[in-house]
């Protein structure tokens, strides 16, 4: 499977929307299809970049400079969905406080356990995508 690389990424997106649905359809009680994107558990950017150095490191080892690579990366996008995003969440909650007609988002950011979540799913697609690659599945 020569695509295996670019078609990761949108199979743990796939995946981690799927659960992030059943999460907040069972937090809310019904089909909370308006609460998919940003923030919730799991982490859906982390368990995009986590999926990619997962299968990096599964197929070339986490010797290869592009593993440190790929964890590097992953490690900025999490703790950017654990500081600045969730701080514009805070904003959010603020202005909406403030302004009633505004109705921003408010969950942006990610709690560590969201992080959590979805290193756990990114792993287990990379894990899964090399077994693919390597027909093994």
């Amino acid at each position: 499977m020569e695509f295996g690389y670019c078609i990761t990424p949108f199979v743990a997106w796939f995946f981690t929307g799927i659960i992030k649905f059943i999460t907040n359809s069972i937090r809310e009680k019904q089909f909370a299809f308006k609460n998919v994107g940003y923030g919730g558990f799991p982490s859906n950017h982390t368990s995009i970049v986590t999926s990619m150095a997962s299968l990096i490191g599964f197929q070339n080892g986490i010797d290869n400079p592009i593993f440190g690579l790929a964890i590097t990366f992953a490690f900025i996008v999490m703790l950017d969905a654990n500081s600045l995003r969730r701080q514009i969440g805070k904003q959010a909650q603020a202005i909406n406080h403030i302004d009633k007609s505004a109705q921003l988002r408010e969950r942006i950011g990610h709690t560590k356990w969201e992080l959590v979540g979805g290193i756990f799913v990114g792993v287990f697609i990379g894990y899964i995508m090399h077994l693919i690659i390597n027909h093994h599945i």
